[in-house]
């Protein structure tokens, strides 16, 4: 199962992870009918009664499209499907953060049947292959069909490949692998070898093995579930909602606010998810009884000893308050407050990237450069230039899709460019490139002085070629 073998650069789309059908004709995360799950009577894990699931209701395959409607990091107005809307027949909006305020106090298995209701076919649970195992678990005592994915960085435990084939096997489902780009990991291992990520950090690393991954996948969504605890990780999550508006990636629409994250066992305690594995005979991975707690790549997980936090076998060579990944970027708090909540001021992020779109497709313009890009009024081709900080989540959000749009266009004619403007820069950019929040993007016509703003909040590849081919 190893990365070079299957490396694929596109997401997968909304029905590539339709449920496989068992052998007994009883969908994946459907109750046969008059089978009723044994549900662990744990007041921790059950904290209200669930309403009983009719298995004799036709379910839909997916819900209707949802549509950001308004959308903020801290709270989102979503509009709802038909699997939300029922018989009414109008549309009905859900505020994600009113609604993280009533499920806070809600089950998990209360929680992911509401997320599998709102957003059917167009919501995935992201497997670790850890104890987030639970999660699938959960799902399937919903008797709601569900997806899963999983991250295949290429580096993990021969366990945990064992483990994903004793879960589908388990549960009789597919689980849909993403990989890594080969050719990207493969230039970072001839420049810098292996093991680059005990001398300068794991976050280049991650960023090519699961973030970019990741977010491939997530553009097929509009909602995935995970399994963050609030007791996992000092520092980074102690404060994550049952349910919110993802801080760092999209979904399918593109733009701010078009991908909804849920935690559902956010408030549970480890001990309550180990003893809930335990009471309905689930799967766990082998590594868990050799001293792993946390599981993450080979190269950077190992056991701990007791009395130790569990993030303290992940990264052990790093600050202990900020081990994230990149897959929960958004929980790391920033350094200084941040001014409008987009990402403008001078605070910067904990462990953030030295530098983002790093590709030959991108021209990296210095301070000269772009003032001499300015001052031309007959340009020889067109040029597009992001301005960006690289501690910006949601500059980091758009790297994928901007670097695609440079590959896009290398023999177009049109050039791609990036521009540093944060820090020193900010006071010009300001003035000079109409740099409001990060990212900005501009275009440089040939024939036009002045550069023209790109207007949308929506950053996927489509939209911005279309605003390219609008004016070039």
């Amino acid at each position: 199962m190893a990365y070079a073998a299957a490396a694929i650069s596109g997401s997968f789309s909304s029905h590539a992870l339709v449920p496989r059908e068992p052998r007994d004709g009883v969908r994946v995360g459907t109750r046969a009918p008059g089978q009723v799950p044994a549900v662990p009577p744990r007041k921790r894990l059950l904290a209200r009664p669930v309403r009983a699931v009719d298995t004799g209701r036709a379910r839909e395959p997916s819900v209707a499209p949802l549509a950001a409607a308004s959308a903020t990091v801290e709270s989102a107005t979503i509009v709802a499907g038909a699997a939300e809307v029922g018989k009414r027949g109008a549309v009905e909006t859900v505020d994600f953060e009113k609604l993280a305020g009533e499920l806070e106090g809600a089950s998990p298995l209360e929680i992911i049947d509401r997320a599998l209701e709102l957003f059917g076919n167009e919501i995935a649970i992201a497997f670790s292959g850890a104890e987030d195992v639970a999660l699938i678990e959960y799902a399937r005592l919903t008797g709601r069909p569900f997806r899963v994915f999983s991250l295949d960085t290429g580096r993990l435990n021969p366990e945990t490949y064992r483990f994903f084939d004793e879960v589908e096997k388990h549960y009789d489902i597919r689980i849909e692998y993403m990989f890594p780009d080969a050719v990207e990991v493969q230039a970072l291992v001839r420049s810098k070898g292996l093991f680059s990520f005990y001398e300068d950090g794991h976050q280049e690393c991650c960023r090519v093995r699961k973030v970019r991954p990741l977010r491939r996948a997530l553009k097929g969504l509009r909602a995935w579930i995970t399994g963050q605890r609030k007791d996992q990780s000092p520092g980074t999550r102690d404060s994550i909602p049952v349910v919110q508006v993802d801080p760092s990636f999209e979904g399918m629409e593109g733009g701010t606010g078009s991908l909804i994250k849920w935690n559902p066992v956010a408030n549970v305690d480890g001990r309550d998810i180990w003893n809930f594995l335990r009471t309905m005979n689930v799967p766990v991975n082998s590594l868990h009884s050799q001293g792993y707690v946390s599981i993450g790549c080979e190269p950077c997980t190992r056991p701990v000893l007791p009395g130790q936090h569990e993030r303290e076998g992940r990264w052990w060579w790093e600050d202990a308050k900020a081990k994230e990944c990149g897959l929960h970027k958004g929980n790391i708090k920033q350094e200084e407050a941040l001014h409008n909540g987009n990402g403008n001021g001078a605070a910067s992020l904990a462990n953030a990237p030295s530098d983002i779109f790093g590709t030959q497709a991108i021209v990296s313009l210095s301070r000269p450069g772009i003032e001499n890009l300015l001052k031309l009024e007959n340009r020889r081709e067109p040029w597009l230039v992001v301005l960006y900080a690289p501690w910006c989540r949601f500059c980091q959000a758009m790297e994928g899709s901007y670097m695609e749009l440079a590959e896009k266009l290398e023999a177009s004619g049109v050039k791609v460019a990036k521009f540093r403007a944060d820090g020193d820069q900010k006071p010009f950019a300001e003035k000079e490139l109409q740099l409001g929040s990060f990212p900005t993007v501009l275009f440089f016509p040939r024939n036009t002085p002045k550069p023209i703003k790109y207007p949308s909040e929506k950053r996927d590849v489509d939209s911005l070629l279309a605003f390219v081919n609008a004016l070039r």
